[in-house]
């Protein structure tokens, strides 16, 4: 077990009672969380949400779209729901004979062949949950972390589709849900590409912020870096916090710069040598984004100002749009085509992200805070 591992146990038994409905926020339909990358939300759940599912006696899925970003969203969730089908092999083997001898159809996935990848035609996503929770005779936990990149593929988005009509089906036969879900993702503005509009598969669900780790994770932090060095060079708590805040709470990249700054034996001070390494990886990860930025044209900065300024609800090509980008890129000509083309280039230079039905936003939220900092909106 890693050492530094910051167990958050009461967060997770706070987000598992809420999606029992047992909460002071009901989660029964859905718990969606947005946050940062690299700020500890897979830990969390791979570390601490599913065991304390698991100690609740729930059948845990858990499904990163982001594994393989070359898969299909849907192909990468059925595999996964097949695996924890494979685990009941054995049950569903007894079954089939039973209902063989006494003419019954109950299970689809019956003859579902675990050796080949997909699903025959006559079996459906919503088979596979349905039967999961029947052969496990447990509720069901579905987690499917970067969810956001559903969105990608038709595919995806139709998955998403089938999941919440699972949902829906299950959960309004018993008292208690029978089918919970965990939907995650690194961009806000993305993953509420699922929820704010009436044609999208979790319309109405609200999303939360995933959250961040604090002064408590710092202390326990500082307290087991502290324990392996010298009583007469200690790092003190203030300034790794600072440098905690500046990476953004991102705990991988402060681990990297104290171990750094740990390794600089000839330091004075490893508090004021970590200062000024996290405030150095902070001025460049800056500094990149204004270089970045600089060499836009004119009309890309536009739309990139107001994509920021309205985040989910940027109609790129409206008239009020339009009249924006002229006034503001200073050609009173500009033409739609001219915005098509200024979105593409800045989707090819990552910085707009578009979904397989048109919906955009940023790429990295990281470039939203650097120039909500520097720029005027």
């Amino acid at each position: 077990m890693d050492p530094f591992a910051f167990k958050r146990i009461y967060l997770a038994q706070a987000y598992c009672d809420s999606l029992a409905g047992k909460g002071i926020s009901n989660a029964s339909s859905g718990l969606f969380l947005a946050g940062p990358r690299r700020v500890g939300k897979t830990t969390f759940l791979l570390t601490d949400l599913i065991p304390e599912a698991q100690k609740r006696h729930w059948e845990t899925v858990y499904i990163d779209l982001w594994a393989n970003k070359t898969a299909d969203p849907l192909s990468l969730i059925i595999e996964a729901l097949k695996t924890s089908l494979k685990a009941y092999q054995n049950k569903l083997t007894r079954l089939s004979k039973k209902f063989k001898l006494q003419k019954i159809n109950f299970l689809k996935i019956i003859e579902l062949d675990f050796s080949t990848l997909g699903l025959p035609d006559n079996i459906t996503l919503v088979d596979l949950l349905r039967d999961l929770i029947y052969l496990s005779e447990k509720p069901v936990l579905l987690i499917i972390d970067e969810a956001q990149h559903a969105l990608s593929s038709a595919n995806g988005i139709n998955a998403m589709f089938s999941i919440k009509s699972a949902r829906d089906q299950m959960n309004s036969i018993h008292k208690a849900p029978e089918l919970m879900l965990v939907l995650t993702g690194s961009n806000r503005d993305k993953l509420a590409q699922l929820t704010i509009k009436k044609n999208q598969p979790f319309f109405g669900s609200e999303i939360s912020a995933f959250p961040l780790l604090g002064e408590d994770y710092i202390h326990f932090f500082t307290e087991k870096i502290n324990a392996g060095l010298a009583a007469n060079n200690q790092f003190n708590e203030e300034s790794v916090w600072e440098a905690f805040q500046l990476t953004g709470h991102r705990p991988e990249i402060l681990r990297q710069i104290i171990g750094r700054t740990a390794l600089n034996h000839h330091a004075e001070s490893f508090s004021d040598l970590l200062k000024q390494d996290a405030f150095l990886w902070h001025s460049q990860l800056w500094e990149e984004f204004e270089n970045d930025f600089s060499q836009l044209s004119s009309i890309q900065k536009s739309v990139l100002t107001l994509l920021i300024q309205k985040g989910p609800l940027w109609s790129p090509f409206s008239e009020n749009s339009l009249q924006y980008y002229r006034i503001n890129s200073g050609q009173s000509g500009l033409s739609i085509s001219a915005v098509q083309a200024a979105i593409h280039s800045l989707r090819e230079r990552g910085f707009i992200w578009q979904s397989s039905r048109g919906a955009y936003a940023l790429e990295d939220e990281s470039f939203s805070a650097w120039f909500r900092h520097t720029q005027t909106l």
